[in-house]
């Protein structure tokens, strides 16, 4: 009485098995190279935190500021998945990554080892959130996204004024506030972006293009969560 022949439906099966495998990698890839540039950070941070005349070098005088914008430049100028090939992509990233180091090595002198290693671990535990409701909710998180991104362009201009102008610790405080609502935000919904443009069509090398794209992506948001968590323990001594 049963005529249906289970082989017309394993083409399909066979389909969405092989999508799944291949996104959960891709995924994967994405996380393990945003974690590469984490850890290339926090290890150059400490190389040159260690040495007084690597501090002086990089982080006293004219320079500091190179330091401090050329990873903004890389990431605007130098980091264009379009164009660039995979091996290019992921030199940019180790420089973008080594160069944030270089200026994170003041946060050794700023604070606690404590107060750093609470906030990289609430830092942690809110990325990780954050990317799980990305990668698993149904909504389209596309206007929240546009949204966040206009608000990180305002707090970068506020912060600016006030670093050099305004110079007020409470107004730094609310810059922190929504710096970290904004890059929650963005986490979510470039983990969504990253689920819905991955195609196994487009072949290994476009896709090795796309995930260090969302891993530069991923990795600027856990740094700014992080940075503003720790200037929030700070403002709270």
């Amino acid at each position: 009485m049963n005529n249906i022949n289970p082989d017309r439906f394993s083409g399909v099966n066979s389909g969405a098995v092989s999508y799944d495998a291949g996104l959960k990698s891709h995924m994967n890839r994405v996380y393990a190279r945003m974690s590469l540039g984490v850890l290339i950070s926090a290890l150059v941070s400490f190389f040159v935190a260690s040495s007084p005349e690597l501090m002086k070098l990089f982080l006293s005088g004219p320079q500091a500021y190179v330091v401090m914008f050329a990873p903004v430049a890389i990431v605007f100028f130098g980091f264009n998945p379009a164009k660039m090939s995979s091996n290019g992509l992921r030199l940019s990233f180790i420089a973008v990554s080594a160069l944030y180091g270089i200026s994170f090595a003041t946060i050794f002198y700023a604070y606690q080892l404590g107060d750093i290693t609470r906030a990289f671990l609430l830092a942690t535990i809110m990325f990780s959130g954050l990317s799980i409701f990305g990668y698993t909710t149904k909504r389209d998180l596309g206007p929240l996204g546009t949204f966040c991104i206009m608000g990180v362009l305002g707090v970068f201009a506020m912060g600016i004024l006030n670093m050099f102008f305004f110079k007020n610790a409470g107004f730094a405080d609310i810059i922190s506030i929504v710096s970290i609502l904004a890059f929650s935000g963005i986490t979510a919904w470039e983990t969504q972006n990253m689920k819905r443009t991955y195609n196994a069509g487009h072949g290994d090398e476009i896709n090795s293009r796309l995930a260090w794209s969302g891993a530069l992506s991923l990795y600027i948001s856990f740094i700014a969560i992080f940075m503003n968590l720790l200037q929030l323990m700070r403002g709270g001594d």
